[in-house]
């Protein structure tokens, strides 16, 4: 959407096609009783200059509400506080020198900026010379595994750095606590106002049009082929879904594209979201290290946006992470509510059936990319071999995690390249004029 704006802002005739019936992809919403939230959990830092820019553009920065929020662990079958110093130094499942080992790998972590030396480490490796083995085996470890599954032994050390860069980077704009932000109606109302902006530029907006092929065409341009055998042909295309789908989508990409296409090795998610009539706890993000819960972590919403949007209800995230041809996406929504909130109900002894209200579950096969061993010197390139055709997605954000101010950013930085291929074009058709 930030790639259709920015081109038709520079006067390019654009239409954007979208599979889903509403736009958003993985920040869409969807509906949990009468109220429209997130399908997926978000949050806003100070420092996501790039998404707070955006949703200036459209208005809405003015809006965000930030809160400073509070972070827990479930270890060792209980809960336990981690959103200050002093609880830090009193918890449990380390001893003091581990600790301090602990703290000196965060810290040496966010001074980093050689991050591309880092994709040559494994993560393990890297967390253990810093950190020790005794804290590696029981924090990182356990946190690796949640998110990461069994591909956290190909990971870099650069993934642990993003996501400790990614946090500290809210401290380094001028706040000396964990602040977290969001917009009042969510990315619902985002998203909302995001179209009308893109309509107003210009933009066309095509929705329910899955893609199934995409060649060069004979007269010249790109044909993307779609599911209902339609067909439609430009001058320029940019897809931005997965690399792997785009390798199985444009059968024309040479053999070395191809090969980098599928290269990439990608994470799923089953996230459930819970409406609940009662608050869990005060955190917004619980960590959870004991192996036997099923999902990774408890993102309580609630915790960080006022319940009022909820209608005095708490709005619950239960994700876990899992290889993309895990059997939990063959699960069904009740053998999973089965599963997810028995454990919840474990955690969290006073919680009864009686207080859920709401279980949906939401699967994506491929979320983010396992930032493996020297991942950004394998990257596929932006503009393909195939004349006036361009793969552009998150496999692309190399010193970073994925979340939307990369995405944006993602967006902004590619404009350039797109607009110089396009000017390239179009010398070539005056000259051949």
């Amino acid at each position: 959407m930030t790639l259709a704006l920015r081109l038709a802002q520079q006067g390019q005739k654009v239409t954007l096609y979208e599979s889903a019936p509403e736009l958003g992809g993985l920040a869409s919403a969807w509906q949990l009783d009468d109220i429209i939230w997130d399908r997926h959990y978000h949050v806003t830092l100070l420092s996501n200059s790039h998404l707070r820019s955006l949703l200036r553009e459209l208005g809405l920065e003015k809006d965000i509400q930030w809160v400073e929020t509070k972070t827990g662990f479930f270890t060792g079958a209980k809960m336990v506080s981690m959103s200050n110093s002093m609880e830090f130094l009193k918890f449990p499942p380390i001893g003091l020198i581990d600790k301090v080992r602990l703290g000196a790998t965060i810290v040496h972590a966010s001074r980093i900026e050689d991050w591309q030396a880092l994709e040559q480490i494994s993560v393990v490796d890297w967390l253990r010379k810093w950190s020790g083995k005794n804290t590696t085996e029981k924090i990182w470890l356990p946190l690796l595994r949640a998110k990461l599954g069994a591909n956290y032994t190909k990971a870099s050390a650069a993934f642990i750095w993003a996501i400790i860069a990614r946090m500290y980077a809210a401290r380094r704009s001028g706040m000396k606590k964990e602040m977290f932000g969001y917009v009042p109606g969510g990315y619902g109302r985002i998203l909302s106002r995001m179209q009308d902006v893109l309509q107003k530029a210009g933009v066309t907006i095509r929705l329910g049009r899955r893609s199934t092929a995409i060649r060069s065409a004979t007269q010249g341009g790109v044909t993307v082929k779609f599911a209902d055998n339609s067909e439609v042909t430009h001058d320029q295309i940019v897809f931005t879904g997965p690399a792997t789908t785009a390798a199985d989508l444009c059968p024309e990409l040479n053999a070395e594209e191809q090969r980098l296409l599928r290269g990439i090795e990608y994470q799923g998610i089953v996230c459930a979201s819970l409406l609940l009539k009662k608050p869990l706890s005060p955190y917004y993000v619980t960590n959870i290290t004991d192996t036997w819960v099923p999902f990774t972590a408890v993102i309580e919403m609630t915790a960080l946006v006022n319940p009022k949007e909820f209608g005095g209800r708490t709005l619950v995230y239960l994700p876990k992470y899992v290889a993309i041809d895990d059997p939990l996406f063959e699960a069904t929504d009740a053998e999973i509510q089965a599963s997810f909130f028995t454990a919840l109900k474990k955690m969290h002894p006073t919680l009864t059936d009686d207080d859920l209200l709401t279980f949906k579950v939401s699967r994506v096969r491929k979320v983010f990319v396992i930032p493996t061993l020297n991942y950004s010197k394998n990257l596929p390139p932006i503009s393909m071999s195939v004349k006036g055709l361009h793969v552009l997605n998150s496999a692309h954000i190399v010193n970073g995690t994925l979340n939307v101010n990369e995405t944006v950013q993602l967006a902004e930085r590619a404009i350039p390249e797109l607009l110089a291929q396009l000017s390239r074009q179009e010398r070539v058709q005056h000259a051949r004029v």
